[in-house]
C-alpha cells in the first residue's frame, strides 16, 4: 500500500509519495489536500491501494484515509475515512468518604 502524506511547510503546504521523485508543493492547504486525493484514487485505479494522511500544521494527524481499487462490482475506487480508535476511558477517582 502506497503512503501519501499532505503536510505544512514553512510557506505552503507539500504533497509526498513514493511513487514522486519530487515533492508536490502548493500554495494552500486545500490545494494540497485535493491533489493528494487525486493521486490516491490515482494510484487505485491502476490497482495499488493508497492510504493518504493528511497533517495539520501542528504536525498532528487531521484525517486519515485508504482509497481502494475498483472492484468487479464497483468500477471507481473507494476513499474511506480512517478513524483513529478513541481515547481510553478515564476512570473517576474513587470518592473518600467523609471525615466525621
Amino acid at each position: 500500500m502506497e503512503r501519501i502524506v499532505v503536510e505544512p511547510l514553512a510557506a505552503g503546504w507539500a504533497v509526498r509519495a513514493a511513487p514522486l521523485d519530487n515533492l508536490m508543493v502548493f500554495r494552500s492547504g486545500g490545494a494540497a489536500e485535493r491533489a493528494g486525493r487525486e493521486l490516491a484514487c490515482r494510484l487505485a485505479s491502476a490497482g495499488e491501494a493508497a492510504e493518504l494522511h493528511l497533517r495539520l500544521k501542528d504536525g498532528t494527524t487531521g484525517a486519515r484515509f485508504v482509497c481502494l481499487p475498483p472492484t468487479d462490482r464497483d468500477p471507481d475506487p473507494l476513499l474511506v475515512e480512517v478513524r483513529p480508535p478513541p481515547p481510553p476511558e478515564r476512570t473517576a477517582p474513587a470518592l473518600q468518604p467523609a471525615l466525621p
